[in-house]
């Protein structure tokens, strides 16, 4: 029986307790999202969600899909219990599928499939079966959170993080830069402090700095594996999303050979390429058969419905939709999505990693943080919360510096063409009196951040309503957009960036039907300036 404690049930283990009372950034976000979601009629007020990476862009294209006949059929054996690695005809597809558009130089096999509901269960799952309790996962950081609650609540299994600097290195100029040489300097540090490394997780694309990595830079990271008998779980549930013509993503399933086939594990799923997270599918591509009948004895606890099943084998099969409907117009739509985001993000002087990939944007929001802390950054994502725009802070991805935010775009309302936005642009607010400004203070980097500015201030220096033109030049998809990784220049106030963000996802019809409201306890002046943005906007 669990011990009797603040917040603690007498109903629960110790265990209980610690898995009922747990709740990370990205989850504490979501439930606020939950229960004051954006409606554009019922809650036109509500919360807009930036911070789920959800791809929400292609519901008119799945819908269509997804109620012709063939997704319809029933049969008895879709009503009864299956192969707890999925059904025979799912593996089948999921096999198919993947030696497709993975580029497989060899027909990739069903037996190798395992099939769950959703990769977080894959996660879980193999953590269970390569770790014992309290050994440990190198994972590169930042990195998607939330993974840090699959290994741990179910296997009590942690991740030994390795830190990616955000200052630009190496020859490519590349800001968060994976190498092996990181790789093994997190693995000796594990080592020191006494921990059993089981295997290194690997995410490309990458989530969250939509990094693409190369098949030779993804050999060479198989590699350090393979040298210190580690497993390799190889995430590759954005393969599909790269939406650059000009730019290539290359599977591991694509080499002619693994350095270490037993211990190489690819998982993708149907939540992000297919913008169907609620399908809950997620799938592993693994040679090991040892881990194939381990993680069949648990898949009773992660099945998938058989009619779901049947669906995705009907999807995956279609290859005409998929080639010449669906991915085409995803990846098009993608593309204008994040071009609409990022446009807005470099005419406000913000730093990002400019990658063709992924539903999202890593930023860099330093200039808006008084303090180079973690507190600070916290703080700022709650000021966001209360201006109704929820976004992914860098803590929640076990950044290692402050003040770097995920921005998801992959919202159907981002097809706003360019003339039709302009009339609605949130003004540039510039700071143009050095008493709108706090004492600039250094981080530990030694870079300059500065404070938020003085709303009073904010609104006697700026009565101009001029607009910002939206005409920066790309930058090369290696460098970190506007800038390099230092802080940049305050040159916008925060309520600047959450006009700009919470319009972003919004049709042009928003300001006309909605007001802002002051929530309790907010501050009056900084609910002035935001009506005074709303109001400009709408000139």
């Amino acid at each position: 029986m669990g011990e009797e404690g603040p917040g603690n049930s007498v109903y629960l283990s110790e265990r209980g307790n610690s898995i009922r009372l747990h709740e990370g950034i990205l989850q504490e976000g979501y439930i606020q999202y939950g229960m004051d979601r954006h409606h554009d009629t019922d809650n036109p007020d509500g919360i807009i969600n930036m911070g789920t990476s959800e791809n929400k862009l292609c519901y008119d294209l799945l819908h269509k899909r997804l109620t012709k006949p063939d997704m319809l059929h029933i049969n008895p054996s879709l009503l009864q219990y299956s192969d707890w690695r999925g059904h025979a005809f799912l593996r089948e597809a999921v096999a198919k599928f993947l030696t497709r558009y993975c580029c497989s130089p060899n027909p990739l096999k069903a037996d190798n499939v395992v099939v769950m509901n959703g990769c977080g269960s894959l996660f879980s799952c193999i953590a269970a079966v390569i770790c014992d309790p309290k050994d440990a996962i190198l994972i590169p950081t930042p990195f998607y959170g939330v993974i840090t609650e699959d290994l741990h609540l179910y296997s009590d299994v942690k991740l030994f993080h390795v830190p990616l600097d955000c200052e630009a290195d190496g020859k490519d100029n590349r800001p968060f830069r994976l190498t092996v040489r990181k790789l093994e300097e997190g693995l000796q540090r594990a080592k020191e402090e006494g921990l059993t490394i089981r295997g290194v997780i690997l995410m490309n694309p990458h989530n969250p700095l939509a990094e693409i990595y190369s098949l030779k830079e993804m050999i060479t990271f198989l590699e350090f594996a393979k040298r210190n008998a580690l497993h390799a779980i190889v995430d590759e549930v954005y393969m599909l999303t790269v939406f650059d013509e000009s730019v290539t993503f290359q599977s591991v399933l694509s080499a002619d050979s693994l350095p270490d086939p037993q211990r190489t594990h690819i998982m993708w799923g149907m939540s992000k390429d297919f913008a169907m997270a609620g399908i809950r599918i997620g799938t592993l591509y693994t040679e090991n058969r040892d881990l194939v009948e381990a993680l069949a004895k648990l898949g009773s606890f992660h099945g998938v419905s058989g009619t779901t099943q049947h669906q995705v084998a009907q999807l995956l099969q279609d290859k005409e939709w998929i080639n010449e409907e669906f991915l085409p117009e995803n990846r098009r739509r993608l593309k204008a999505a994040c071009s609409y985001l990022t446009g807005e993000l470099l005419s406000m002087g913000i730093p990002f990693l400019d990658r063709p990939a992924t539903l999202y944007v890593w930023a860099d929001l330093r200039k808006y943080l008084q303090e180079s802390s973690f507190e600070e950054e916290l703080s700022l994502w709650k000021c966001f919360l209360r201006h109704k725009v929820l976004l992914s802070c860098g803590q929640a991805f076990c950044c290692s510096v402050p003040g770097w935010f995920r921005i998801v775009f992959a919202d159907q309302q981002h097809h706003l063409q360019l003339g039709q936005y302009q009339q609605h642009s949130v003004p540039d607010i510039k700071q143009t009196s050095e008493e709108s400004q706090r004492p600039v203070k250094k981080d530990n980097a030694g870079s300059d951040n500065a404070a938020t500015v003085n709303p009073k201030t904010l609104l006697e220096n700026n009565s101009s309503d001029q607009l910002k033109e939206r005409d920066s030049p790309v930058p090369d998809t290696g460098s970190l957009a506007t800038e390099d990784c230092q802080a940049s220049k305050p040159t916008e106030s925060l309520d600047t960036l959450i006009g700009t963000l919470r319009h972003q996802i919004r049709s042009s019809d928003w300001l006309e039907k909605s007001t802002p409201e002051l929530s309790a306890g907010e501050d009056p002046e900084i609910f002035d300036v935001f009506k005074v943005l709303l109001q400009r906007a709408r000139k």
